[in-house]
């Protein structure tokens, strides 16, 4: 007689920060200007004892504010940051609608400015939305989906869904069209007007009396029992760069038009039922209640009411705030506050697949979680992992030239970098994820106190989620604009526009 033993669940891992070859843990950058700022000393000292008093403080000044770092930023990083933000009038608001004058009146405001919203027929009839980005010239079209919990799933199932989402995943390496994929989960209070609605247009006029007054109180209650959730997933692509090289937006879309089939079918086996494309009203009705969370259920109503094909009973220039203002810690919309935190540090240790499940499920207060993935093009994938590698063996002889023990971070990412390399040679993959969280209350008189409680909220489930989170100081409307299915990505915005 024999016994099985139950399966011990899978776990995650291996995510590591990307690192430069560069002296004391810096990257190229920091350390040519250590090695600029000594060779002036030194050259300075050699010809002129006398200009050193002049030149000596300003090199120590560059050494400092290059070496000195807390929490992974530098000194001279904290500074530059700081000083902009200064420059700036310390807040930055913006007036639009019909509080503004001028061709940029009904604008989305910010990193939001340069978009707008098409719409695209599917020849069935309908449309979607594509929200085009005239800078960039990329195209964001966003998936409505629904997540299947895998607490009722066994661990085979949830396994099975997450490999396939891994080879989603390492697909977007060989579509040449694509530059980003946000996953957003949101979370709300439900007002308990649909259900209210639903119920009243369904109850019987002759009806049992305490039948009825049952109904009314559950409906009354629902509110403080129910949450809204709502899953996009948002694929951001460059079709200028496909080689069919469209010349015009019109072609551009009939590009991303071809592509979705193959993307959308990807999805099925990763633990989500697509339920179709976001329409256009769908989309702005989205960002207009992110701005004005009071509007929600008015925006609900209008969109579940519909319209004839082709009309479109939200525009883009309804999507935008009347007023919103930017401050250091904060960002204050149509009488709303939001604050936005960035993925600090991933999980250290192994975790299971449902690991941010605290994370993203409802609180009191509506909630965005937002997951950035930016896949590495299959033909710079080995590239980067082997650079990766070579950077973990340089810094691990350097230590071992200064006769330094290894330290135990070390050496775990030296095995970390060798262990995404080996993974990248069998097929996987390779791409950078970050992480970004908003959670929004409304402005009323003990507004200060709810968004205290809401981002002790936010902090306490990022521990239950291992993972660190860091408040985006002095970049809350950049941070509120990437939770939302627009195609903003800070890390390209800010390789292209630093300012």
């Amino acid at each position: 007689m024999s016994t099985s033993q139950p399966a011990t669940p899978r776990t995650y891992g291996g995510w590591r920060r990307a690192k430069g070859m560069g002296l004391f843990g810096l990257g190229p950058g920091g350390t040519v200007a250590i090695l600029a700022a000594l060779t002036v000393a030194i050259i300075t000292l050699s010809v002129s004892a006398a200009s050193m008093l002049v030149v000596g403080p300003v090199c120590a000044v560059v050494v400092t504010v290059t070496l000195v770092q807390w929490d992974g930023v530098t000194l001279g990083q904290a500074l530059q940051q700081r000083i902009r933000w200064l420059l700036g009038g310390r807040r930055t608001g913006w007036r639009g609608g019909v509080m503004a004058t001028g061709p940029h009146a009904w604008q989305l405001p910010g990193v939001l400015a340069p978009t707008e919203l098409l719409r695209v027929d599917d020849g069935r009839g309908g449309g979607y939305g594509v929200v085009y980005h005239r800078r960039l010239k990329t195209t964001t079209v966003t998936w409505r989906c629904a997540a299947q919990s895998t607490w009722l799933a066994d661990a085979d199932q949830a396994a099975a869904w997450v490999g396939n989402w891994g080879s989603w995943l390492a697909g977007l390496g060989h579509q040449q069209m694509v530059r980003h994929v946000a996953v957003t989960v949101e979370t709300a209070p439900d007002t308990g007007s649909r259900l209210a609605d639903h119920v009243a247009a369904r109850l019987a006029p002759d009806g049992p009396p305490a039948a009825r007054r049952i109904l009314a109180q559950l409906v009354e209650a629902s509110p403080q029992a129910a949450a809204d959730v709502a899953t996009w997933v948002s694929v951001t692509l460059h079709p200028f760069s496909s080689p069919a090289r469209p010349r015009t937006v019109k072609q551009a879309l009939g590009e991303v038009d071809r592509a979705l089939p193959g993307l959308a079918d990807g999805l099925a086996g990763s633990g989500v039922t697509v339920l179709d494309l976001a329409t256009p009203d769908e989309l702005a009705a989205t960002v207009r209640g992110a701005f004005d969370p009071a509007s929600r259920a008015e925006l609900a109503l209008l969109t579940a009411a519909g319209g004839e094909p082709g009309d479109a009973l939200l525009g883009w220039d309804n999507a935008a705030p009347v007023a919103a203002t930017e401050f250091r810690d904060r960002y204050e919309h149509d009488g709303a506050r939001s604050v936005t935190w960035a993925w600090h540090e991933a999980p250290r240790q192994p975790v299971y697949h449902d690991v941010l499940s605290r994370l993203v499920s409802p609180g009191q207060h509506s909630k965005r979680v937002t997951l950035l993935y930016r896949p590495l093009p299959a033909a710079t994938a080995a590239r980067v992992v082997e650079e990766q590698v070579n950077v973990a063996q340089f810094r691990a002889q350097y230590r071992r030239a200064r006769k330094l023990d290894p330290r135990a971070r070390d050496i775990a990412d030296q095995e970390q970098a060798v262990q995404a390399a080996r993974e990248e040679a069998l097929g996987a993959g390779v791409g950078r994820v970050c992480l970004f969280v908003t959670v929004t209350v409304d402005h009323n008189d003990d507004a200060d106190d709810q968004l205290a409680t809401a981002v002790a909220d936010v902090e306490a489930r990022a521990e239950a989620a291992k993972i660190r989170l860091r408040r985006l100081w002095h970049s809350q409307a950049a941070g509120f604009a990437t939770t939302l299915p627009c195609g903003i990505c800070p890390p390209v915005l800010s390789r292209l526009w630093p300012h």
